[in-house]
């Protein structure tokens, strides 16, 4: 008579281990940030400043150089704040909300620190900002070559202070008055580099930026009605 083997007991399946809740948002940003990097590698020093030759980047200074370093420094506090707000904020719809703006803002950092490694041009101003918009009648006009030392609609290291000690609605409310002046703060240099960057890539940006930032201050001000909140001064 066959003596037949018995079949060894089919290991219990182990479960997966569970998928920490923060993994997916920094993949997330992560994975944009490198397609618009690649996106910026395949085509950004093609058409410098005029005049130059055509793979010759933007000049130190320049409007293109000037915007990626200024405003890679404000959307660096914006996302401070939205991260802050993300994290901390029991409201859903503002945690939402934070949460959008501090990804949406991430990738476009990413994005203008590409440009700005593609250049060979530091990641970051040296002295003061906005001595790139040079024409007056866009209302930013600098008075020196040296810039401006705060830049419109940033928030001081007190009120930074005060958005981290808030909770409840007085949190709520004090992140949409922050976040609500830094973005009508940085219109001006939106606006400024989409009519003059040399770069269309750069130009495009901006141009995309100013509308996404428009649509999400009238957000912005419908939210901070809504609570009670009254907009701070620019």
């Amino acid at each position: 008579m066959p003596v037949t083997t018995p079949a060894a007991p089919a290991e219990a399946e182990q479960p997966a281990p569970q998928e920490a809740r923060w993994i997916r948002p920094v993949l997330a940003v992560v994975a944009a940030v490198g397609l618009l990097l690649l996106g910026a590698a395949g085509g950004l020093l093609v058409g410098g400043v005029p005049g130059s030759g055509p793979h010759d980047p933007p000049a130190t200074g320049s409007v293109d150089v000037g915007f990626s370093q200024d405003m890679t420094v404000h959307h660096h506090q914006a996302v401070e704040m939205a991260s802050w707000e993300r994290d901390h904020t029991t409201d859903p719809v503002l945690h939402q909300l934070a949460a959008d703006i501090e990804a949406t803002q991430t990738a476009q950092i990413g994005r203008m620190q590409g440009w700005l490694e593609l250049w060979g041009a530091p990641s970051l101003p040296a002295g003061g900002h906005m001595a790139w918009m040079t024409e007056a009648a866009h209302g930013h006009g600098t008075a020196s070559a040296g810039g401006t030392a705060v830049m419109p609609g940033m928030a001081s290291s007190e009120e930074l202070a005060a958005l981290r000690a808030a909770s409840g609605p007085e949190l709520d409310v004090l992140f949409l008055q922050l976040m609500l002046r830094h973005h009508q703060g940085g219109a001006g240099m939106l606006q400024y580099a989409a009519d003059h960057a040399a770069v269309p890539q750069v130009r495009n940006l901006a141009a995309q930026m100013l509308r996404s930032q428009g649509a999400e201050t009238t957000t912005l001000r419908q939210l901070l009605t809504e609570r009670g909140g009254q907009p701070l001064p620019l």
